[in-house]
């Protein structure tokens, strides 16, 4: 029994540790190119950076891994990782920055394959779905509690960048210090975006909506809080409570979406993202547990989105086709997440950076129209042959074989489009 807990523990612990240094890199970067007085364009095309490696890396780690291994990968990204962490201390420059978040992006997604990989290989039968609901809460977790570390050290000297250089060098250490054998080799995305369109338009569009909106949120909250006034426990405050609203309120919203019209969900949800972000415009200012609650709330309903685009596929085609298409939907929420932070950067460099918020309102409120035009348009499904809701948070392509479709042998005939 221990044998097959320990390598878990430390996969777990590994993927903890490194997602600590991300969530505090992520939201160190954007804090320091505020007071660097970079600009909120500026900015934005730094940090949709770290999301256009991330891409780029889905297609190229995998082909790196079946030449020279997962150990070799594994070891080359967390050194290259953790490089270029510490080397935004030593070049405060945006096209320097811009660079080295490519190259964290197509590190991180490197590591988070040959982790996921790992997992995959340690998951029982009949115990994937729960791996994987344990593995996006840990994911999430370990990003909110990354949130505090800027409290750690002014945030213009060099420290947090040598503890996040740090946490990325440490999280190789439980994996390597375990007997571990090579999993399978990981599968590049096949993406036929004409086709995925066709049988399920809803999860097209929301996966690429949820992408717009997070990349942003991940990129340009920071520097959203800075220009609301926050301070920097309030900072870690609103990141915080943004990302665990997102851990805990996927499940209720997840859970109901299974015995309704999920595409109705879909538009409640893309709706009152809209409504919560108008509410914190109209907050700015306001009593600071006010806002952060509605921070809480807005990461919960934000975060929804992708988890419900990913069911919506799921319920329009039959498994074998489901994770395939999963695959491409991550792609095509990364494809968002890139264009994010620059759309939001130019708003926000225009007017004011608290338009984020507004930037957050328009994407969700498109959403919300056009979830409600395909309930219009397609007849409901029935609610006892949807699939199940699975919370989802940015990962890679691995991952995508510990979802709980991965392991059901069973067809589920296809449902009409939507």
């Amino acid at each position: 029994m221990l044998n097959q807990i320990a390598p878990l523990f430390s996969v777990f612990l590994g993927i903890g540790i490194l997602l600590v240094g991300n969530g505090l890199l992520s939201t160190l970067l954007g804090l320091r190119a505020g007071l660097e007085e970079f600009g909120a364009s500026t900015t934005g095309a730094v940090m949709s950076a770290y999301f256009v490696g991330f891409v780029i890396g889905s297609y190229l780690c995998p082909i790196l891994i079946r030449r020279v291994g997962h150990i070799r990968v594994f070891a080359g990204m967390a050194a290259v990782a953790s490089a270029s962490a510490i080397g935004h201390a030593l070049l405060v420059d945006p096209i320097v920055w811009a660079a080295l978040r490519v190259a964290t992006g197509v590190c991180l997604v490197g590591i988070y394959m040959v982790i996921e990989s790992w997992l995959n290989d340690l998951a029982l039968p009949g115990s994937r779905g729960r791996l994987f609901g344990i593995y996006m809460g840990v994911s999430l977790l370990a990003l909110a509690l990354g949130q505090f570390l800027i409290l750690v050290s002014d945030l213009r000297s060099f420290v947090p960048f040598a503890i996040a250089c740090v946490l990325f060098s440490l999280s190789l250490v439980p994996l390597a210090l375990t007997r571990l054998l090579e999993p399978a080799p990981v599968q590049a995305p096949i993406v036929h975006p004409v086709e995925l369109y066709r049988a399920a338009p809803l999860g097209v569009i929301g996966a690429g909506a949820a992408g717009l909106v997070n990349g942003a949120f991940w990129g340009m909250a920071p520097l959203f809080a800075l220009g609301a006034g926050l301070s920097g426990p309030g900072i870690a405050a609103f990141m915080s409570a943004a990302i665990l609203g997102g851990a805990l309120l996927q499940w209720p919203i997840g859970n109901y979406s299974d015995n309704h019209d999920r595409r109705r969900v879909l538009a409640v949800v893309s709706a009152g993202t809209a409504l919560v972000a108008a509410a914190m415009y109209a907050a700015v200012g306001a009593s600071r547990p006010v806002f952060i609650a509605g921070a809480f709330l807005f990461g919960g309903l934000m975060f929804s989105i992708y988890s419900l685009s990913v069911a919506l596929v799921h319920d329009r085609l039959e498994r074998s086709q489901a994770l395939e298409a999963t695959r491409a939907l991550l792609l095509i929420h990364g494809i968002g997440a890139a264009a994010g932070p620059v759309l939001a950067g130019m708003l926000m460099d225009w007017l004011s950076p608290l338009l984020l918020l507004v930037y957050f309102g328009v994407v969700t409120t498109a959403l919300a129209v056009f979830s409600a035009v395909v309930v219009r348009r397609t007849p409901a499904p029935v609610a006892e042959e949807q699939s199940h809701f699975v919370p989802m948070v940015r990962t890679s392509q691995a991952a995508v074989d510990l979802h709980p479709a991965a392991a059901a042998g069973e067809k589920k005939p296809a449902a009409a489009s939507g």
